[in-house]
């Protein structure tokens, strides 16, 4: 009677896995084309433009005939701007979570929450005109010798934008520590500040380094934001008051279509694109391995 039943079943598993199985597939074997094909687009460069000049000259003008290749002025942009946004988005999105799992109500924070994740899905884009039109203008009020573009604006309003990813992810830690850990501080005398700052954030410190190191690789892989607000003018300069352009401004501007494919011109943006995937790599796995090594298990 219930050998059919039986059956179908385990064909209907069998047919649902295969499913999963071709999806994982093609995740893995997309990834695989997006590697492989930068690793040959940038051996194609490094044929044509020696490592060492990639790596020690001091200028980036691959578009200009007297053409260099320093990516250390790309690097700069990109450094100044991410730590820019760090200097925003980690004091904010940190006492945002502790405010949301800490102090607030359920019902508050079932409406606060979400309600900071929307500045997650505002268009990049807009972001860029915000601190490009909104942004810059009100600094230069308080700011003598501010340009229109520069790093100062395109940081603070990048750092707005990841805010989120710190402050949902660090909320989701802090909310996962166990309340009876709580209970034993205050059993012992201590405030509500003193269990947050010596219990609970250590408690939850692999969580919140994770969501930090998250936010650092979605704001080095940030484009129209440090495209629109931070100039396109590749300087070799920490100075906030300054243009500067980042990786993947730069290949947004050789994307738009004036550089002809196959050009030499046209290979730098493969190893920028190598530069951008590395560095992005060594970041998830320095989060991979501070979440194992750190993390905290509780029954």
């Amino acid at each position: 009677m219930f050998k059919p039943n039986r059956e179908r079943n385990r064909r209907n598993e069998l047919i649902v896995k295969a499913i999963f199985g071709i999806f994982a597939f093609v995740s893995v074997l997309t990834t695989l084309g997006i590697v492989f094909t930068l690793i040959f687009e940038t051996y194609e460069f490094f044929k044509e433009i020696p490592l060492i000049r990639f790596l020690t000259e001091t200028r980036w003008t691959p578009l200009f005939p007297s053409a260099q290749f320093g990516i250390v002025v790309l690097l700069s942009g990109t450094f100044s701007t991410t730590l820019i946004a760090l200097l925003v988005a980690v004091p904010l999105g940190l006492l945002s979570a502790i405010c949301l799992s800490e102090y607030a109500t359920p019902r508050a924070r079932n409406l606060l929450k979400p309600a900071l994740e929307v500045i997650a899905g505002v268009p990049s884009v807009v972001f860029g005109y915000f601190a490009l039109l909104f942004v810059t203008p009100l600094l230069q009020s308080f700011i003598p010798g501010l340009q229109g573009f520069n790093t100062l604006s395109a940081g603070m309003v990048l750092g707005i934008a990841i805010t989120p990813l710190v402050a949902s992810l660090s909320e989701d830690a802090i909310f996962a520590v166990p309340s009876s850990m709580r209970e034993g501080a205050y059993a012992l005398g201590a405030t509500k500040r003193e269990t947050i700052v010596s219990v609970v954030l250590p408690a939850a410190l692999s969580g919140i380094v994770a969501s930090i190191v998250l936010a650092i690789s979605r704001a080095v892989g940030e484009t129209m934001i440090v495209a629109i607000a931070a100039g396109l003018t590749p300087n070799l300069t920490l100075n906030p008051l300054e243009p500067a352009q980042t990786m993947t401004s730069f290949i947004v501007q050789v994307s738009l279509g004036d550089t002809p494919t196959g050009s030499l011109a046209y290979k730098t943006i493969f190893a920028v694109g190598m530069t951008l995937f590395l560095l992005t790599l060594v970041l998830n796995i320095f989060s991979y391995w501070f979440v194992r090594r750190f993390q905290e298990k509780y029954e």
